[in-house]
């Protein structure tokens, strides 16, 4: 694995969101999907309401593991091995032993058998809410595809449709919906905080 540590910012909140593992530019950028996937993915979340800036200052990101893996031999990056994973784990337990979250949000196959070890394709799961339980805490999980540029799963059938199906449901679920009613709340406050002012 090679440095720097890349997380998201520290915020409380009731959607937690776990990635794979930074990619090779995440780490100079300083922050987790700061490139092309991170592009469409939050394309994705801006559909359901939260822009990237939104998105990144409301929910909390996580990953399995916290540090580039390299390149792999075959081009693309390298899949963190089991030893890794493993030695990840006690952050992702942790944080979710102190956010508690309503909803978490596995994007890719590696973050989705962190909670459902027995998946073996992403239809089983994608477009799917499903109980899981990490670090002893349950919640509702929604399972989203890897947004990669080298994917074609999500924009091929029938990822396509379970996708879509996937965001809906992110977009009904109580958890999300309380992270949209916080930013207007908070941009109704930041309206009328300079009136109250004068």
């Amino acid at each position: 694995m090679i440095g720097p540590v890349v997380t998201g910012n520290p915020v409380l909140s009731s959607v937690m969101l776990i990635g794979q593992a930074p990619g090779v530019r995440e780490g100079p950028a300083g922050k987790p999907f700061a490139w092309t996937a991170g592009k469409t993915m939050f394309q994705w979340f801006a559909q359901l309401g939260l822009s990237e800036e939104d998105f990144r200052q409301r929910v909390y990101m996580a990953a399995v593991c916290r540090c580039f893996p390299g390149k792999a031999k075959a081009g693309g990056d390298r899949v963190p091995d089991d030893d890794e994973v493993e030695r990840c784990s006690r952050h992702l337990a942790t944080e979710a032993r102190i956010l508690r979250p309503q909803l978490v949000i596995p994007v890719g196959k590696l973050a989705i058998e962190q909670l459902f070890p027995e998946t073996e394709k992403l239809i089983e799961v994608v477009g799917t809410v499903q109980r899981a339980t990490l670090g002893g805490v349950e919640m509702d999980a929604i399972a989203l595809p890897h947004p990669s540029g080298a994917s074609t799963w999500h924009r091929t059938e029938p990822g396509k449709t379970l996708l879509v199906r996937a965001l809906a449901q992110i977009g009904r679920h109580p958890a999300w919906k309380s992270l949209l009613a916080d930013k207007v709340r908070d941009e109704l406050a930041s309206t009328f905080q300079p009136a109250m002012q004068t």
